[in-house]
């Protein structure tokens, strides 16, 4: 393909795995990626998901990047509402200082959690209203003059860790483009706004410190497989994890009969819409959906969220996909 192709890790924790066993296992994806070409590997933040290893964000890209050598490793993204930015700037400005030019800042909005976790957190209900002027906050003490009179960032300091804005609606589009930011697009899981944030993202870019020019990265999911009913198993399988993480009540889990009758009836419309933009085949098959998906969205990359029930399955089509779609050096 003519755009690099990344990867977003969610760092799932599979029902049969332990926590260890799951962080283990994205360590195994980024050296995966790593060895396929892949641009970087990103790790969001979420918090009180049992099905999700990913909420020290930047304690996993300390760990996954001990584990690689060359590999870009960042947020996808932190939640800037959850942490003061001085916090942050310290926190990425340590990763940039022990990985030199690997490390990306992407920051959302979003708590990442509900509201009583988002409690616990001792999050300012309205901490969400002065993301904008976090970000500028952030974006100088990783610079080379600080905001705030009399802070800097040490670690952090005059590090320059590249921002990016995250986001599943206009605003996050508006924001980039005002604040001269690459802007990356969740349409694996929000893809209504996909084509309308994108195109107010390039039309209303300004030049900032850090980008001259628009740079749009839009997310997709992938499910690679040795062939094409193998890979709608697998998408099927994933569908029917969803619906029982979307619909299961407190700690009682929805069988997966319960969730096979619930995507049966057609009763799993927000499923079905969420995973709208899916690439679902084979290697070369996935390679042509992402082409096309590439030339609709005008994205300047595209990072792909593998989905699969199991870990030898996820890394089997990372490796596919980069078989059919990455020039191997």
């Amino acid at each position: 393909m003519d755009i690099p192709l990344s990867i977003l890790d969610l760092a799932p924790v599979k029902r049969s795995q332990t926590v260890g066993e799951a962080i283990a296992a994205s360590v195994e994806l980024a050296r995966q990626a790593e060895a396929s070409g892949y641009k970087r590997v990103w790790y969001a933040e979420h918090h009180n998901m049992s099905s999700i290893a990913s909420s020290a964000t930047s304690v996993l890209i300390a760990h996954v990047a001990a584990h690689t050598a060359t590999i870009r490793l960042g947020s996808g993204g932190v939640m800037l509402p959850n942490h003061s930015p001085l916090t942050i700037a310290e926190q990425f400005g340590t990763l940039a200082e022990i990985h030199p030019g690997r490390i990306d800042l992407g920051l959302g909005r979003a708590p990442g959690s509900d509201q009583a976790t988002a409690r616990a957190m001792r999050r300012d209900p309205m901490a969400s209203n002065q993301f904008p002027e976090d970000v500028l906050e952030l974006q100088a003490f990783l610079g080379d003059e600080s905001r705030v009179p009399g802070v800097k960032a040490i670690p952090g300091r005059g590090t320059h860790v590249p921002l990016y804005i995250l986001g599943s609606s206009l605003f996050g589009a508006q924001l980039a483009a005002a604040f001269g930011l690459p802007f990356a697009f969740a349409s694996h899981f929000a893809p209504t706004h996909l084509l309308e944030a994108a195109s107010i993202y390039r039309r209303t870019f300004r030049p900032g410190p850090q980008l001259s020019e628009p740079y749009f990265i839009a997310a997709v999911s992938v499910v690679a497989a040795e062939t094409t009913d193998e890979a709608e198993r697998q998408f099927r399988l994933v569908k029917r994890d969803r619906v029982a993480r979307m619909y299961s009540r407190g700690e009682e889990r929805l069988s997966d009969e319960e969730a096979e009758a619930i995507l049966d009836s057609g009763a799993a419309r927000q499923v079905e819409e969420m995973i709208t933009y899916s690439a679902v085949g084979t290697g070369p098959e996935c390679r042509d959906y992402l082409e096309q998906f590439a030339k609709l969205t005008e994205a300047d990359e595209l990072i792909t969220a593998h989905q699969n029930s199991e870990t030898a399955g996820r890394l089997r089509s990372v490796a596919l996909l980069a078989e059919a779609a990455i020039d191997q050096p």
